[in-house]
Order: structure tokens, then sequence, then C-alpha cells
């Protein structure tokens, strides 16, 4: 007689382990590691990476862990667990442990590499960076962008001040080798280090002249004490806003500051990118004294800022902060009131427990879209109204708004909230007939815990068992 298959399987653990990892719940996250290795399930090469990536994640938890990745042989069959390890303890200066860590692996790829090399340069080691980068060429192992855009930065710093400049040229000359000079990431790279004269020989063989690159041109000049060349708009035909913008989507916060901070006769999207880079930053203080600057200048603000100060009130639980631009936007009759205005509003108050003003913008929003209604079943279910979400799941519906699968995991949360157990189990059954959604590891891990909670412990075994994954 076949053995019955168990319904702890290391999917189901990788997949909770990394849902946990997501909202930022260390402590469970590890709780299910530890239940996981109790229960015999070997990890995987997906199991240890999300507890890795944790911000809240301890050295002290790492050196726990690192055992169990040795034991299960993992470092010896698969780079993803080594390099996410040798990362984590590069990211915080933790270069003996990193080091270790790399010497154990028998499996290596050239991410493993990289992520050494650009923890070196973070700290300011970077003649560390440049040795262990011979080291990768010597591997034979095949160079990525990345490992140049990873040891490029390193000539800039104070240590290589004598031979970075020879050093570079053999970077160069190695990115040549590796028909990489097209790339426009490691272009910019180039630009940066070269700076002056050298630097638009680079820059003439970038495709397109990214406009990146001219951006990392300007920033090398500024750096080199030549203000004059690096911001005249005639020696590069760009505006600053533009180069700022796209500094501010690569995350380039610093540049995108030094850009602007030069600008003398800032407008309204100069502002407006300021907020943002200090938004995606994590700077709150900083971007809502930009806003202040903004405000006492007579700038009127636009939708991106509104959105960026809200999300940071949204993060913070900052509701006082939150009123007050709702507010500001109602006052000043805004044309920054759109969907995506009022959906992070939505948000806002949800998070922050304020259900009736959820509702009261729900119900004055003249354009409702699906992540408006995802937004208030989700807040609904989190502050205790299960039954009101469900009724809103269904209202939805007649509104001829379809759901997707962020959706029926907002209601399913919901029942599970509300220990709606019939209610969650006909969505889940229904989801293929009634929206054409295949359900997916978080709607069966969301029944699962819904149905382990209520006691039906054998009802959550036949689910698991039925997953098509």
């Amino acid at each position: 007689m076949p053995r019955p298959k168990s319904p702890l399987s290391a999917p189901l653990f990788n997949s909770l382990i990394a849902s946990c990892a997501r909202a930022g719940r260390v402590v469970d996250a590890l709780s299910l590691l530890e239940r996981m290795l109790a229960a015999g399930v070997a990890p995987t090469a997906f199991t240890f990476a999300p507890i890795f990536a944790l911000p809240s994640a301890t050295a002290c938890c790492a050196a726990q862990l690192h055992p169990h990745i040795l034991k299960s042989g993992l470092l010896h069959c698969e780079p993803y667990s080594g390099t996410s390890l040798v990362g984590f303890f590069g990211r915080r200066g933790r270069f003996d442990e990193a080091l270790k860590v790399f010497g154990e692996m028998t499996v290596r790829s050239v991410v493993t590499w990289n992520c050494l090399i650009s923890s070196f340069v973070q700290f300011g080691h970077s003649h560390d960076a440049v040795s262990w980068f011979r080291e990768l060429v010597r591997s034979g192992d095949d160079l990525s962008d990345g490992s140049f855009v990873a040891v490029l930065p390193s000539f800039g710093l104070p240590e290589q001040v004598h031979d970075g400049h020879e050093l570079g040229r053999f970077v160069h000359a190695k990115v040549i080798k590796h028909n990489l000079s097209t790339s426009v990431f490691v272009n910019i790279s180039l630009v940066g280090f070269y700076s002056r004269g050298d630097a638009h020989k680079v820059l003439e063989g970038v495709p397109g002249n990214s406009i990146t690159c001219w951006n990392a041109l300007i920033s090398g000049h500024s750096d080199c004490d030549d203000p004059t060349f690096a911001l005249d708009p005639d020696s590069c035909s760009v505006s600053m806003n533009i180069l700022a913008g796209i500094c501010n989507k690569a995350r380039m916060y610093q540049e995108t500051k030094d850009l602007l901070l030069h600008k003398r006769d800032r407008d309204t999207i100069s502002w407006s990118i300021l907020i943002t880079a200090c938004t995606r930053n994590g700077d709150f203080v900083e971007a809502f004294g930009f806003f202040r600057q903004m405000r006492i200048f007579g700038h009127r603000f636009d939708n991106y800022v509104s959105v960026s100060l809200l999300s940071i009130y949204t993060k913070n639980n900052s509701l006082y902060l939150g009123k007050l631009i709702h507010g500001l936007i109602i006052k000043t009759n805004s044309s920054c009131s759109d969907s995506y205005v009022d959906n992070m509003l939505l948000d806002m108050y949800a998070k922050c427990g304020r259900i009736e003003d959820c509702l009261r913008v729900f119900e004055e929003m003249e354009d409702r879209n699906l992540i408006s209604w995802t937004n208030v079943i989700s807040g609904l279910g989190l502050n205790g109204f299960s039954r009101k979400a469900l009724a809103l799941f269904k209202s939805m519906e007649k509104d001829g708004c379809k759901p997707d699968k962020v959706a029926i995991l907002a209601v399913l949360s919901s029942c599970r909230h509300g220990i709606l157990v019939q209610e969650g189990m006909k969505i889940l059954k229904n989801t293929k007939a009634d929206y054409s959604i295949e359900a997916d590891m978080g709607h069966y891990i969301c029944v699962v815990d819904m149905l382990c909670k209520c006691g039906y412990l054998k009802e959550a075994e036949l689910v698991i068992r039925g997953m098509p994954f």
C-alpha cells in the first residue's frame, strides 16, 4: 500500500516563510523554519534567503542559521543560499563571516562574487574590492555587467588616488573584452570614473547617448570641482528636472538632491522630485521640510507630492499629518485629488484604523477602480468588520468591477480574520468558475490558516492535498 503523501512540504513552508518575511515578521518566519526542520522537511535553495533579506534580521540570527545551511549541504549544490548569506554579512560590514561562507561554497555564481565586491566598496575597502575582482577574472567565471558596476566605484575612493586611474583602465579593457561596452549601466559607472575628458569618449560609444550617462558626467564634473561645466545647460543640452527625475527613478538619491539644490529657480516639478526622492530614501523629516519650503515659496503641490507624503504617513501610522495633507487637498481644491491619491487616502485611513474616514473617502470618490474596492475590503477585514468586507466584495461584483488575485486574497483574509469558514471555502472553490482566476499559493495559505485557527485540521489537510502545485 503506498504511503500517504505528507501535507508538509518544502514549497509550502518556503511560501509561508517568504510571506512572513515580506510582512517583516522575522520571529514568525524563524518559528516556521524551526517547525520545518523539526518535521524533517529538508530546506531548499529558497528557504533561507527571505529571512536574510529582512532588515530586522540580526547577525546573531544569521550565525544560528549558518550551521543549518551547512548541514543541509546547500552550499555544495546551489549558489542561492550561500549568496544570500554572503550578502547579509557583507551589507553589515562583517567581512570575516562573509569570507568564511564564501570559502565554504563549492558552487558559486557571478552574483556571489558581485555581492562580495560591492560590499567591500560600500565600506570603503577598495583594495579588497579590486583584489577580489582580480580573483573573479582569474576564476574564469563569466563576468556580468554587475561585476563592473560593483568594482568601478572603488577607484574613486581615497585609497585608490594614486593607482585608481590605471586600475580603472584595466577594468575598462575587460569591459571591452567581454562585449559589455554597450551596457548603459556599465557606461554610467565608466563615465563616473573618468569624470573629465575621457568620459566624453565613453559617452560617444553609448547607444543613444543615454541621458543617465549625461547625468553621471555632470555629477563627475561637480565632484572634480568643475561646477561651471557640470551645470552648463549648453554643454549637455539637458534639463535639470529631467536629469533629476531620471536619477530619482534610478534611486540615485544624493545625485538627485545635488542637481536640484544647485538649481536657483526651483519650480513645482523640482520640489516634487526632491520630496519623492526623500520619501524613497526614507528621509521622512527632510521630505516634510522640503514640502514646507515649497508651500512657503507659494508653489502648488501635485499628485506626486500628495502620494509621496501620504505613503510616509501610511508607513508610520501618522494619522494627524495624513489628515493635514487631506485637508490641504480639500482646502486648495487641488487638481491632485485623483483616484491614485484617493486610493492612498483609503489605504492610510484603513491601516490607521479609521474605517469611518476610509468609507467616507470611498463614498465620495467619483472614479472608483479595483484598487479602491480592494483597499476598503482589506481595511474592513483588518479592523474586524469581516461581514462588511464580504458584503462590499459582493457589491463590487454587482458594480461590474471584476476582482483580481489581490482582491480575492483581500476577501479571503477578511474571512480568516472573521472566522467565516464556509464563506471563505466557497470563494476559494469558485475562483476559477466565477472569476476565471487560478488560486495561487497565497490563497491556499490564507484558507489553510483560517481552517487551522478554527480547529479544522483534517479539512486543512484535505485543502493542502488538493493543491495543484
